[in-house]
C-alpha cells in the first residue's frame, strides 16, 4: 500500500465508522485516516501501575485492581437512582457510583475481578463516582493497564471509541506510511522512525517514548513550516526581480536635518538595513517592528523620500483614518518643503476630491500617496509604484497587502508594526521577512509611571486630572464602549459607555474645563475637527474609546486613565498607554477596573511593573498563547500548528528552521530524489492554506 493510501483513505472504511459516526467526527476535523493519526491526544492518564486500596490518596487519580464483593441499586430521599458496586483487595475495599444509571446492575456479578480508574473521593468512606472500568478477562486492553491517552471529544464520542479507532488505523495503515523528513535529517537532529512516533503518540510504551515520538512530530511540523517560509524567502532573493534604487551619499544627511533631534543608533541601524535592500536588484520584504514612540515613522520617512528621488511613487497604508491623516500631516509637513507632492486618500473624502486624488495618481502628479484600505478598495491605478509601507500591519490580511503589491511592478514592501515580536513568534510566523528592530527610545522621553486604582480612589484621580490640566497638560479617558444599552448581559452591565461619560464628565466633574469626544462611529469630518482642537489645545480632555490606539501624537498629553481596564488585553493596554509620554516631562497611566482572574491581575501587574514592549509582548504572549497570535497572518492562509506549541517547543523549532533552511540553499528547487516526499507533503499541506509561497 502507497502511502498515498493511506492519507487519503475515508474514515468510513474503518471498521466501526457508519455514515453517522463518520458526520460526527467531522466535528472534530477527522474525515481521512491520516487525519486520525494526526488527532493527537490532550493528554495521558498512567493506569499502568495498580494502586492498594490502603495507599489511595483521596484527590487523586488512582488505577485500583480487585474483585466486586458487592453491588445493589438505590434511590435517594430526592429520588435519583444509585447503582453502587463494593471493590475490595487484600488491603481494603472502595465504593464505586454511579447516578442515573440503574442498567449496570445487569454488567457487574460478585466475584468478578476488574480494574477502576478515577478520581478517589471521600464521602464516610472511600469513593470513586463514575469511574472508567474493565473487567480483567479483557485483552490487550487500550483502556487500563497501561499509559492511555485522553483526547478532546464531541457529542457521541468517546474515549473507547476513539482509542479503538486509532489502534485500528494503526494496525490496518502505519506499517506503510512514512514520514515527510529526509533520512540525512533524521540521523543529524537524533530522532526516531515515523511509525514509532505514530504508536508511541498514541500508545506509548513508556514516559520515555512518549517524549521521543513527541518531538520527533512536532520536529516534522515545524521544519514543513520552515520549509514553506525558507522557499518563499529563497524565491524573493534570488526569482524574483525587482527594482533597483540607487543611494545618494548627501541624502542621509539632507534628511537629519528634517528632524529637530538626533536619531538613535537602532533607527540608524534600520534605516541602512532597508537602503541596502532597496538598493539591491530584489524586491525587499522587511518587517520594522519596536515599541510604540520608537520612531519608526522617521525610518518610514526616509524610505519614502529615497523611493522619490530615484523617480518612483510610494504608498503608506495605515488602518485607520486618524493614523492615516496623522501620518499625511506628518510626512507633508517635512517633505513638501522638498518638492514632494504627498497626497492623502480615505474613504472619509468627498467623492469628487477622491476622483481628482486618483486621476494624479494614475498620472504620476502623486509623489506620495497616505491612506487606509481605500488605496485598494477605490480602483486606484499606479504609474509607477516603488515602495510601499503598511503600519500597523497585523491589522492587514495577507491578501490584503498582496492587493497593494499587485499595483506596481514587484515594489519593495517595508512592514511596520507597533507591536514588539517576540522572537519565538517571528521566527515562526514572520520567518520569510528580513527584520529590522527599533529597541530604542528617542533621548529625552520621560518614563510613564502606571498606576492600578480601584474605584474608591475614583475622586483622588479626577482631582490629579485637574491638577495636570492647571499645569498645562491634557489628558485621555478611555472607556471600552461607544454606548450604555439596556439589553447587556449581567457581565457587561457594569461596563461605562463614552458617551454617557462624556456628558457626565463635561458637566458635573469636570464643568470648568474642555471635555471632547471621539469614537469610533463619527463621520471623518467629525474626528478631524476633535483632533484639530485636541493637537491646538483647545480641549483639555478627550474622551475616547480605543479609536486612540494607533495614530494620535500629541506630546503634550500627560495622563490617560484607561476605564474597566481589565476588559482589554495586554497589547492593547500598552498600545493605548504609548499616546502619552511623548513629552519631555513625566507622565501617568491609570488603570481603573476590578481585575479578579488570574490572567487580569497579571496584566495588571506587568503594565505597573514594566514600560518595556518587548517584555509586555512576551508576557502576552504566555497570557493568550500562540494560537491567538497566529491571527496575525490567517488571512494568509498560515496553518494552525496540530503539535508543537512555539513556547514550550522553541528549542524544537530552532533546530528544524535551521535544518529547514539548509535544505532550501543545498536544493532551492527540491528537485534531488531525496527530497521528492517531502516535497509531495508540502505542497499537500500548503494548498489552499497557504498562498505565500509555489513549490513546483
Amino acid at each position: 500500500m502507497q502511502a498515498k493510501k493511506w492519507e487519503k483513505t475515508d474514515i468510513r472504511y474503518l471498521k466501526g465508522v457508519g455514515p453517522k459516526k463518520a458526520e460526527i467526527l467531522q466535528k472534530l476535523d477527522i474525515n481521512t485516516v491520516e487525519d486520525l493519526l494526526y488527532y493527537l491526544p490532550r493528554r495521558y492518564e498512567d493506569r499502568s501501575n495498580f494502586t492498594l486500596v490502603k495507599d489511595l490518596k483521596v484527590g487523586e487519580h488512582h488505577a485500583v485492581r480487585g474483585k466486586v464483593l458487592t453491588l445493589g441499586n438505590h434511590a435517594t430521599r430526592k429520588g435519583i437512582r444509585v447503582f453502587q458496586i463494593a471493590v475490595g483487595d487484600k488491603t481494603g475495599i472502595i465504593y464505586c457510583v454511579w447516578f442515573n444509571q440503574p442498567f449496570l446492575r445487569k454488567l457487574f456479578k460478585v466475584g468478578q475481578e476488574l480494574i477502576l480508574y478515577g478520581k478517589v473521593e471521600k464521602y464516610k468512606k472511600l469513593q470513586i463516582n463514575h469511574p472508567e472500568y474493565e473487567f480483567v478477562t479483557e485483552n490487550n486492553s487500550l483502556n487500563m493497564g497501561r499509559i492511555v491517552p485522553v483526547y478532546s471529544l464531541t457529542q457521541d464520542i468517546t474515549q473507547r471509541y476513539i482509542r479503538f479507532l486509532t489502534h485500528e488505523a494503526i494496525a490496518r495503515f502505519l506499517s506503510s506510511a512514512k514520514g515527510a523528513l529526509p533520512t540525512r535529517i533524521m540521523a543529524r537532529a537524533h530522532l526516531v522512525d515515523f511509525c514509532f512516533a505514530i504508536q508511541n503518540i498514541h500508545f506509548p510504551a513508556s514516559f520515555a517514548n512518549l517524549d521521543r515520538a513527541y518531538r520527533r512530530l512536532v520536529f516534522e511540523e515545524f521544519f514543513i513550516l520552515q520549509l514553506a517560509l525558507a522557499l518563499k524567502k529563497k524565491s524573493a532573493k534570488t526569482k524574483t526581480p525587482g527594482i533597483r534604487h540607487n543611494l545618494d551619499a548627501h541624502l542621509m544627511e539632507a534628511f537629519k536635518k528634517l528632524f529637530s533631534f538626533e536619531l538613535t543608533n537602532s533607527q540608524l541601524k534600520a534605516i541602512n538595513e532597508i537602503q541596502i535592500d532597496m538598493a539591491n536588484p530584489k524586491p525587499m520584504n522587511r518587517l520594522l517592528e519596536g515599541d510604540v514612540g520608537s520612531g519608526k515613522t522617521a525610518i518610514a520617512i526616509y524610505a519614502l523620500l529615497l523611493s522619490f528621488k530615484n523617480g518612483y511613487q510610494a504608498a503608506l497604508m495605515a488602518p485607520t483614518e486618524i493614523l492615516a491623516r496623522q501620518h499625511y500631516m506628518t510626512i507633508s509637513e517635512l517633505l513638501m518643503p522638498l518638492g514632494v507632492n504627498v497626497r492623502l486618500l480615505v474613504s472619509g473624502l468627498k467623492p469628487e476630491k477622491k476622483l481628482e486624488i486618483k486621476k494624479e495618481i494614475d498620472s504620476g502628479e502623486v509623489d506620495i500617496v497616505i491612506g487606509t484600505h481605500a488605496l485598494i478598495w477605490e480602483n486606484v491605478e499606479f504609474k509607477k509604484l516603488g515602495l510601499i509601507v503598511i503600519d500597523e500591519q497585523h491589522k492587514f490580511g495577507v491578501s490584503q497587502r498582496q492587493l497593494l503589491q499587485k499595483k506596481g511592478w514587484n515594489p519593495d514592501v517595508l512592514l511596520m508594526t507597533a507591536t514588539p515580536i517576540p522572537r519565538t513568534l517571528a521566527l515562526t510566523v514572520y520567518g520569510d521577512l528580513d527584520i529590522s528592530v527599533i529597541k530604542e527610545l528617542p533621548g529625552g522621553r520621560c518614563p510613564i509611571t502606571t498606576y492600578c486604582i480601584e474605584e474608591e480612589n475614583r475622586q483622588k484621580v479626577y482631582q490629579f486630572i485637574k491638577e495636570e490640566i492647571e499645569a498645562g497638560h491634557q489628558a485621555y479617558i478611555v472607556y471600552p464602549r461607544i454606548w450604555s444599552s439596556k439589553n447587556t448581559r449581567a457581565s457587561e452591565s457594569k461596563l461605562k459607555a463614552a458617551t454617557t461619560m462624556y456628558n457626565k464628565l463635561q458637566e458635573e466633574i469636570f464643568p470648568d474645563l474642555k471635555v471632547g469626544l471621539i469614537h469610533g462611529r463619527m463621520d471623518a469630518k467629525e474626528k478631524e475637527a476633535v483632533m484639530k482642537k485636541l493637537k491646538s489645545n483647545k480641549i483639555n480632555i478627550l474622551v475616547s474609546t480605543t479609536v486612540i490606539e494607533v495614530g494620535i501624537d500629541i506630546p503634550n498629553a500627560s495622563v490617560m486613565v484607561i476605564e474597566n481596564a481589565e476588559r482589554f488585553g495586554l497589547s492593547q493596554l500598552h498600545q493605548m498607554r504609548g499616546r502619552i509620554g511623548r513629552g519631555d516631562y513625566p507622565s501617568y497611566c491609570i488603570l481603573m477596573g476590578n481585575p479578579r482572574t488570574e490572567s487580569a491581575k497579571r496584566r495588571f501587574f506587568t503594565m505597573s511593573e514594566t514600560q518595556d514592549g518587548f517584555k509586555v509582548a512576551a508576557e502576552d504572549l504566555e497570557l493568550r498563547g500562540p494560537g491567538e497570535f497566529f491571527g496575525t497572518r490567517q488571512h494568509g492562509g498560515l496553518p494552525e500548528l496540530r503539535f508543537g506549541n512555539i513556547l514550550k517547543d522553541f528549542d524544537i523549532m530552532e533546530q528544524a528552521r535551521a535544518e529547514a533552511f539548509r535544505l532550501v540553499e543545498e536544493d532551492q528547487d527540491l528537485v534531488d530524489p531525496r527530497n521528492s516526499f517531502v516535497k509531495e507533503v508540502l505542497k499537500r499541506r500548503f494548498s489552499g492554506k497557504f498562498d505565500l509561497i509555489n513549490v513546483g
